[in-house]
């Protein structure tokens, strides 16, 4: 049967979807380059899908990308394979939207978060947190998935994602940003314990010093984590 799994996984084009808020980046199995398109505040869902359809149909010198399925990385909260919450920072309307019928095939949703979590993921008790327009946050212990949201957690003033978030960086600058999160990091790996603490998303890179025990994950590994939703 794992067997047989497998050679379905291998067989089956698996196109995934990264959503975030200032880029959707898109790259389909056995491809080694993605492709992008701006994302932002008036980006609804119906937009998104027409966005990823005509960058996966080619053009301007891009194949054109044939696909079976669609895992989609959605930065907010999912349950049962769907969005539960509105996102902060794109417009609304994703809760209520069917993707399985916007993409013409099955669908695997998760958050963006997890999603690059699962691609970073070497076993034991792992702490993801993605550094990007907000906090992502996901917890795997022992091969299980825990999509989190500690960014909305109270801290100082505001929450954890009011002081590491992409605003925050702008305003105050580099060095003032690096340590609100190596204090957000420090009390999340206190409260939590885990074995590994990885950094991703695309503030992760401006990061001069890690604090003992987390490592720095790459934002490729978003889209090996949406492969790995077809695996079982």
């Amino acid at each position: 049967m794992a067997e047989s799994s497998a050679r379905t996984q291998i067989a089956m084009k698996i196109l995934t979807v990264d959503v975030g808020g200032k880029n959707v980046k898109i790259l389909l199995s056995g491809e080694t380059v993605p492709r992008k398109f701006p994302s932002g505040r008036t980006l609804t869902p119906r937009a998104m899908v027409k966005g990823v359809k005509q960058l996966a149909s080619g053009g301007k010198g891009l194949t054109a990308w044939k696909y079976d399925v669609v895992s989609l990385g959605y930065p907010g909260p999912v349950a049962h394979n769907q969005p539960s919450v509105e996102p902060v920072n794109l417009a609304p309307g994703w809760v209520a939207f069917d993707f399985e019928k916007g993409f013409g095939c099955p669908v695997r949703l998760v958050n963006d978060a997890a999603m690059q979590a699962l691609g970073t993921y070497k076993g034991g008790k792992m702490l993801f947190l993605g550094l990007g327009t907000g906090l992502g946050s996901t917890l795997i212990v022992e091969g299980l998935l825990v999509p989190m949201e500690l960014g909305h957690l109270p801290y100082k003033k505001a929450t954890f994602e009011d002081y590491v978030g992409d605003r925050t960086l702008k305003r105050v600058g580099r060095r003032k940003w690096e340590r609100y999160v190596t204090d957000v990091a420090a009390l999340l790996i206190a409260a939590l314990l885990p074995e590994d603490v990885v950094f991703g998303g695309g503030n992760s890179r401006l990061l001069t010093e890690l604090p003992p025990g987390c490592r720095l994950g790459a934002n490729a590994n978003a889209f090996e984590g949406g492969f790995m939703l077809w695996s079982s």
